[in-house]
């Protein structure tokens, strides 16, 4: 069940999606007839296959137990907000959506939907096949418990990346809210149980990814761990201060550590207004990629897209238009080495750097 490339088009590498949680919440009963034969989504195998899409981290995330995902984007929708946090989750229930999120992962690998890779020779191989490379990521990791025999439970069925928080608190740290304008800077660092599962994910050389803590919290990852620091779907908070977006000092504590950021396709995360609405001309990611790249560097920049998670611009809809956008890098001057990098390249080699590979 091969994906190919769009013609003309680069292939795609991307930080973060949610297909899975989408897959979940909408087709539970048979999520694999969904993605294969496509569905109302951002992402599914024809989709894939249109826009070259090869592959990309693949989020199991537990949505809030009441939520209202049109209310939060039509107050993030006015000129300022300060949304407050969804309360904890238990973590029995937790753990029965990420397995069962899981477990649609591990469906679709079996119906040669895409490939589950533990390492940078599994994805060079699943896109050499034409099937979608796809990393198990967990956002959010209420699932897990303090003992982290949960952490070594989905490890061992794929695990390679975890964020610690989504926009919310758990046992192991704090999100940041969903506020415009705003820092980082929104609340405490980490537990110390948060900071035994750091050390726990360096062992495994499980990824950690970055997004949606605070900036204590940052910082005590940066102090803590001995991996490249990563962001998987953030942005500058000095274009967009936004609470989720990243500052300056936070980027180059990235490039100090050889680490990566993904940009969001989030409109709130990249008008500098800070509003959610999906008119984003091309022109502002460009501002956003320009600013990665002056602190990170070419090598340390790629996409981080959060599709099926959030609004994104118009344009820009599912992942059949990415084409759209490299085309836009390129009309603003990145040449095709610049562009493959961005698209693919740069995350291969951060995640080679991360699981310690070559």
């Amino acid at each position: 069940m091969a994906t190919g490339t769009a013609a003309g088009s680069l292939p795609v590498f991307d930080g973060h999606n949610d297909a899975l949680s989408r897959l979940h919440a909408l087709h539970p009963d048979d999520p694999v007839a969904a993605f294969t034969g496509g569905y109302d989504a951002a992402l599914d195998l024809g989709k894939a296959r249109r826009g070259g899409f090869a592959g990309g981290f693949f989020a199991m995330w537990v949505p809030p137990r009441e939520a209202d995902d049109d209310g939060r984007r039509a107050i993030m929708a006015e000129p300022s907000y300060d949304i407050p946090l969804p309360p904890e989750l238990d973590a029995p229930h937790a753990a029965s959506v990420t397995l069962a999120q899981a477990g649609i992962m591990a469906a679709l690998d079996a119906a040669g939907a895409l490939r589950i890779c533990r390492s940078v020779a599994d994805i060079r191989a699943a896109m050499a096949d034409g099937r979608i490379a796809a990393i198990m990521h967990l956002e959010g990791v209420e699932a897990i418990d303090p003992g982290l025999a949960m952490l070594d439970r989905l490890h061992g069925m794929g695990l390679r990346s975890l964020g610690p928080v989504w926009s919310r608190r758990n046992i192991f740290g704090h999100g940041v809210p969903f506020r415009y304008p705003s820092s980082p800077d929104t609340g405490p660092s980490l537990t110390t149980a948060g900071k035994r599962l750091v050390s726990r994910c360096d062992e495994l050389g499980v990824l950690i990814d970055l997004s949606h803590i605070t900036e204590a919290g940052f910082w005590d990852v940066a102090r803590l761990s001995t991996a490249p620091l990563i962001a998987t779907h953030s942005n500058v908070n000095a274009i967009c201060p936004h609470a989720r977006n990243l500052t300056d000092d936070q980027l180059r504590a990235i490039a100090d550590s050889d680490g990566m950021v993904g940009l969001n396709f989030a409109t709130a995360f990249l008008r500098p207004d800070g509003r959610m609405l999906a008119d984003v001309p091309f022109e502002v990611m460009m501002r956003h990629l320009d600013h990665l790249i002056g602190i990170l560097g070419e090598d340390r920049v790629g996409l981080g897209s959060d599709y099926d998670g959030t609004m994104v611009p118009n344009g820009l809809t599912t992942v059949a238009e990415l084409p759209a956008l490299c085309a836009a890098m390129a009309r603003h001057g990145y040449d095709e080495e610049l562009r493959r990098k961005i698209c693919c390249d740069n995350w291969l080699a951060a995640l080679g750097r991360v699981w310690r590979e070559g």
